[in-house]
Parts: C-alpha cells; sequence; structure tokens
C-alpha cells in the first residue's frame, strides 16, 4: 500500500501495532547461514541444554531484522529509513517464541543540513507472548517537507 506522508503529517505519540509472528528453528538456521553467525547459543541444541537458558536462542540481529520488515507495510515514497540507534536485545527469544511490534512516534525535529527534509523518530518495542520486551530500537526517518 502506497501512503503520501510529508514531514507535517506525522504526529508525536501516533502508534501502530503489528500482528505476532512466530520465530522457528528454521528462522534461526537461515540468519546464521545468511550472517555466517553460527555461535553454540543459536545452534547446538546439546551445549545449550547446560547453560543458563537451557535452549538455543534466536540471534538478536533476526530478531532486529523480522521486527523490521513486520512494521514494513506501506509505502512512502515522501520517506525513507535514515537508521536505526539505540537497539537493545533486553531478553532472549527462543525457538517457537511469538513476537508483535509496536512503533510509537516520539520526536520531530529540522534535519540540520536539508531544509527540505525533517527527522522523525519512532520507538519500536518487540515483545513476546509473555509481555516481555525483548528488543527495543530507534527507528529514524529522513521525511521530506511540503514544497516551502
Amino acid at each position: 500500500m502506497i501512503v503520501e506522508q510529508y514531514f507535517e503529517d506525522y504526529e508525536i505519540g501516533f502508534s501502530r501495532r503489528t500482528m505476532g509472528r512466530t520465530i522457528t528453528e528454521t528462522d534461526i538456521v537461515l540468519h546464521a547461514g545468511q550472517t555466517g553467525d553460527f555461535f553454540p547459543h543459536h545452534m547446538d541444541a546439546e551445549w545449550c541444554a547446560t547453560q543458563d537458558f537451557k535452549q538455543r536462542v534466536a540471534h538478536g540481529t533476526l530478531i532486529l531484522s523480522v521486527a523490521v520488515g513486520m512494521t514494513a507495510t506501506t509505502i512512502n515514497p515522501h520517506a525513507m529509513s535514515y537508521g536505526y540507534d539505540k537497539v537493545r536485545f533486553v531478553k532472549p527469544v527462543f525457538i517457537n517464541d511469538t513476537i508483535t511490534v509496536e512503533a510509537k512516534i516520539t520526536e520531530k525535529r529540522d534535519h540540520p543540513k536539508r531544509a527540505t527534509h525533517g527527522i522523525v523518530s519512532e520507538l519500536v518495542t518487540v515483545t513476546k507472548q509473555t509481555g516481555e520486551t525483548v528488543l527495543a530500537c530507534e527507528h529514524i526517518y529522513l521525511v521530506a517537507k511540503r514544497a516551502a
């Protein structure tokens, strides 16, 4: 879906929430293959059984990637992702955990060098079925302003 939204259209406090997505063993194996991160924390069930969590843990970068994809439901030709700040892997996600994502606009400011654009920040919070926050970060958008 295409949504035409300029800098002036964003409202602080606006929030959106995704449906759930269950993290599978396949997700973990594919992510390990794509990134080369085959650490035993993610891949070795027997070794993990001897550790604190007693089971394999999903890669934090996997959860970040899935969460980003879950919130990417519209195309806005006037905005683009400018990056992510303050990424924190708060709690572990295990095989068969279901995550949901909330994204809430927290800040708008003028771009320091481009008078034609602004910066919009949203707090992205990922929770699992227990209600625990598992990941949090700031998503930053570069957004065009209406013609001056």
